[in-house]
């Protein structure tokens, strides 16, 4: 098995493990963090403070490393939540290793009340204090992304990180609600602005997708062409911005520059195939059978047609299927891992010589089939009728229906990738090419993004309580997604992260006095 079957492999198991979990979310963006709201719901006690001793600077020449670390002490100013576990004025002591500054205000939350574990107090500047008394007036409904529009490229970075993940966290419906309220000429500025990082430029063509017009394309197209990295950083959400903006009329410039040129960039390349998956999920500006037409151009690319072959058996072209068989046949060591996307295209298609395909196909490489039946097993559930009444027994279907899950590779975000579940048709046949062609899903949808600068500062000050698996992936890849997932480039070797995922299992167990593998020893 060589390293992109490997690579292929890994990425469907993270799926099985990410998949339960996923939501409908901002297409283009990936959240960093726990959001400041989503930290203070999950915390008993959420309250601000003032600093008012400091813990002693310990003397190296005496140190105890036994003796517990020293605390400081904070006097709550305000409760925001949990008045029940906590009053105004109560002097509390909290591990804290931070600048001791008296003159600002703090953060202070914890859990397991009444005897309260704190977190690391957080410093507020006077901007963050009154955002954090702003937060619980929000109402959970899309509304709430107008206000935190207002603190997209804040002057405090801890602001524009959470306001920014808010967005990446929306449901995309709630960021075209918005669309009435947007700043227009805000987001071009910041689009024009190189120094904004590539992950929130992804939001912002996003949002220009939605209260743009047709007088934006000729920009749009400049940094679209440009050779410029940092020019057209975020170049998958630039190009669909183009697209919803442009039209179909779009669609001849991205074929020739990204799709049908032969010298196009790896990443440039991906970068247009996520934008097309993106109208071909969210939106009706371009035509399915376009997009389609566009995606079958990188069947002549033996290389990178891996990369649209579940696409293709997900929108039900099957007009395709000779090129295909003819593309397992003549794959060699560049190519090779061609032969996996193509067994389980003919897996969901509902065509008689799709099986008959399968049995030729075997004959030639039974271990890449095999693979296929292994590692994307189709789901032996019943499928249920969508358009039963309500009240009613679900009658079950004739054929079963895949589990969706067992083909993604890697999780994306489900508005881009999951297709919509539709109502199984009444012949069989119909049926389960439904179900298998929503099963297929995207597979080795696996590419690095474009290689942009990296101008995120990682330490803001603010310490995120939790981290999303996303942001893990990312941290130990040196790609970042152009959908803002993580994409793992061809060559990339699969086994480095499960190994240090095991240096960590091992370390924390250690922590905790556990055994490697057991109970406490």
């Amino acid at each position: 098995m060589n390293v992109r079957s490997l690579t292929t492999v890994a990425l469907a198991l993270l799926a099985l493990v990410g998949s339960a979990s996923t939501v409908r979310a901002c297409p283009f963006c990936t959240s960093v963090a726990q959001t400041f709201t989503e930290e203070m719901n999950s915390m008993q006690v959420v309250a601000l403070g003032s600093l008012v001793e400091a813990p002693p600077v310990p003397d190296s020449n005496t140190l105890d490393p036994t003796a517990p670390l020293p605390k400081a002490k904070f006097q709550v100013t305000q409760v925001i939540k949990g008045q029940e576990f906590l009053q105004k004025d109560a002097v509390i002591e909290v591990l804290y290793f931070g600048e001791a500054n008296r003159d600002r205000a703090y953060l202070l939350m914890g859990t397991d009340a009444p005897q309260i574990a704190w977190s690391t107090p957080l410093g507020l500047s006077p901007r963050a204090q009154e955002y954090i008394l702003h937060l619980p007036k929000l109402a959970p409904d899309a509304s709430r992304l107008e206000f935190f529009q207002e603190h997209l490229e804040d002057e405090d970075e801890m602001l524009t990180r959470d306001a920014y993940d808010e967005f990446a966290k929306a449901p995309y419906k709630d960021v075209i609600a918005l669309g009435p309220k947007m700043h227009h000429d805000r987001l071009i500025e910041w689009i024009k602005d190189t120094e904004v990082p590539a992950s929130r430029r992804r939001l912002y063509y996003t949002m220009l997708g939605v209260c743009g017009t047709a007088d934006d394309v000729p920009l749009l197209q400049t940094m679209m062409l440009s050779d410029d990295r940092k020019v057209k950083a975020g170049l998958d959400a630039l190009i669909a911005c183009y697209l919803l903006l442009k039209g179909p009329e779009g669609m001849t410039l991205v074929e020739e520059k990204f799709l049908q040129n032969p010298k196009a960039e790896y990443a440039d390349t991906y970068a247009a195939i996520m934008a097309i998956r993106f109208h071909g999920t969210e939106t009706q500006v371009i035509p399915k059978p376009r997009l389609i037409q566009a995606l079958r151009h990188l069947l002549e690319r033996p290389e990178l047609a891996d990369l649209v072959i579940p696409d293709l058996a997900r929108w039900e072209d099957w007009e395709v299927m000779p090129r295909l068989i003819q593309l397992f046949k003549d794959a060699d060591d560049k190519s090779s891992w061609v032969r996996v996307p193509v067994v389980n295209y003919l897996r969901a298609c509902p065509k008689p010589e799709a099986k008959a395909a399968i049995e030729e196909l075997s004959k030639i490489d039974p271990d890449a089939v095999k693979r296929a039946q292994t590692f994307f097993p189709l789901d032996q559930g019943k499928a249920t009728d969508a358009s039963q009444p309500t009240g009613e027994q679900p009658k079950p279907a004739e054929q079963p229906k895949p589990d969706q899950s067992s083909f993604l590779v890697p999780p994306m975000p489900p508005a881009v990738f999951l297709p919509q579940p539709k109502p199984l048709e009444e012949t069989s046949e119909a049926t389960n090419a439904s179900a298998k062609t929503s099963a297929l899903a995207s597979q080795p949808n696996a590419a690095p993004s474009p290689n942009e600068d990296r101008q995120e500062n990682e330490t803001t000050g603010r310490r995120p309580l939790a981290r999303s698996a996303t942001r893990a992936a990312r941290a130990a890849d040196p790609y970042e997604s152009t959908l803002g997932q993580q994409i793992v480039n061809h060559r990339h070797f699969w086994s480095v992260p499960l190994l240090a995922g095991l240096a960590l299992w091992s370390t924390f167990r250690g922590i905790l006095g556990l055994k490697f593998w057991g109970v406490r020893g």
